[in-house]
């Protein structure tokens, strides 16, 4: 890769996210203003403050204009940005280079979604035109694919497999009943969702995320300036962004086992920021847990544990609130819900609470204290079409 990074250049100092939920009591402006009021307040500033803006939504606004209206800003630049389900990482990615290149000293980035009363049901892509060839399966199907190939390729049994997948989804819905921002807050029993009806090849609706409607903004500056907002400011370690080609849909080769662009987006990521063993250095990871395998095919993309073990992981309790490596301890996008453009700024909303001790009791990370390092991951597409974002931020 060739990315220098930005590590220690840039501070996150104020964030703010509203609850994911279906929110037909409010529209898109009352969210972002939600999101941003919060923001403002956590970081002691207002709007004028900001110099610069970038909104990611992937299909609830077009232009700057979407934010500009509602914040009712005044001779702002505001860059309206998109990126699959990556979109809120993106506008995060884009609002810290400007400030660490000089060209700004306050930024914000801001991620939102409105589409549970929209019309649609569930998530739609634009009307891109094509050539034809197209496929016409669902997000679900692509991602069920992912299951069998798992279970083949490392000598799983079905059943067993079954119940792996169904310990993620009950983990994060642990971790979202204990979180009041959370879409789903109720906790399912491993045995529950194992006996839910299959929709998408062996995938329940269990195994799916959320659609939700929500916001969430962060306030960025360079680090040397984090001192005038806060005493417990999150440094931004590594920024990786990788755009897969496609090709892996193609590829007879490709087994659905591993992301590569996750991969590639994860070493970037940990060379970046100086991690040499994962496992061991960081707090906590929030992941793109789309669908329950997906999650588990990233603990071993990102090097949580080797390949073919993290099954095992899972039954073990490896990745759970009192593991040693908690695994999306907000609920993920499996609990917490996923407003497509809101969902990488809400993941590192979770580390802003965690790595500064804001989280409460019931949910917090049974490393903190000891570590103080947190990786968010975003994806966007399909296995072996995809955009990954990781991140990885720090107290220290």
């Amino acid at each position: 890769m060739s990315s220098h990074g930005i590590k220690d250049r840039v501070a996150i100092v104020g964030m703010g996210c509203t609850r994911f939920a279906e929110h037909f009591d409010k529209g898109l402006d009352d969210l972002l203003l939600d999101a941003t009021g919060a923001a403002f307040a956590s970081a002691g500033v207002d709007k004028a403050a900001v110099d610069a803006y970038w909104l990611g939504t992937a299909q609830s606004g077009m232009s700057g204009i979407t934010l500009a209206r509602p914040l009712q800003l005044e001779g702002k630049p505001v860059t309206r940005v998109e990126n699959y389900c990556a979109t809120g990482s993106e506008a995060l990615r884009q609002a810290a280079y400007a400030v660490a290149s000089g060209a700004y000293d306050v930024a914000m980035a801001v991620g939102v979604e409105k589409v549970k009363d929209s019309g649609y049901q569930g998530l739609n892509a634009f009307p891109i035109p094509n050539d034809g060839t197209g496929r016409t399966l669902t997000a679900a199907a692509m991602f069920s694919m992912v299951a069998p190939a798992y279970a083949a390729r490392y000598g799983v049994p079905t059943d067993e497999l079954k119940r792996v997948l169904a310990t993620i989804a009950s983990k994060n819905h642990f971790n979202g009943a204990r979180n009041e921002r959370a879409q789903f807050r109720k906790e399912m029993s491993v045995e529950r969702i194992c006996g839910m009806p299959a929709v998408a090849g062996g995938l329940s609706v269990f195994d799916c995320a959320g659609v939700a409607d929500g916001a969430a903004a962060a306030i960025v500056v360079r680090a040397e300036d984090a001192h005038r907002y806060t005493d417990t400011p999150l440094l931004v370690k590594a920024l990786s962004f990788v755009a897969g080609n496609g090709s892996g849909v193609g590829d007879p080769d490709y087994d659905y086992t591993t992301f590569p662009e996750v991969a590639a987006s994860a070493a970037d990521a940990y060379a970046q920021a100086g991690i040499t063993d994962p496992r061991r250095e960081l707090a906590m990871a929030e992941v793109h847990d789309c669908f329950t395998p997906t999650e588990l095919v990233l603990m071993e993309d990102f090097g949580f544990c080797e390949r073919g073990a993290a099954w095992k992981e899972v039954l073990d309790g490896s990745f759970a609130l009192a593991g040693d490596l908690p695994v999306n301890p907000d609920g993920g996008l499996k609990s917490f819900g996923h407003p497509v453009g809101a969902s990488g700024l809400r993941m590192l909303f979770e580390c802003w609470l965690q790595l500064r001790g804001e989280a409460p009791e019931e949910r917090r990370i049974s490393t903190y204290g000891d570590r103080s390092l947190a990786l968010t991951h975003n994806l966007g597409g399909y296995p072996g079409e995809m955009v990954s974002f990781v991140g990885i931020f720090g107290t220290d």
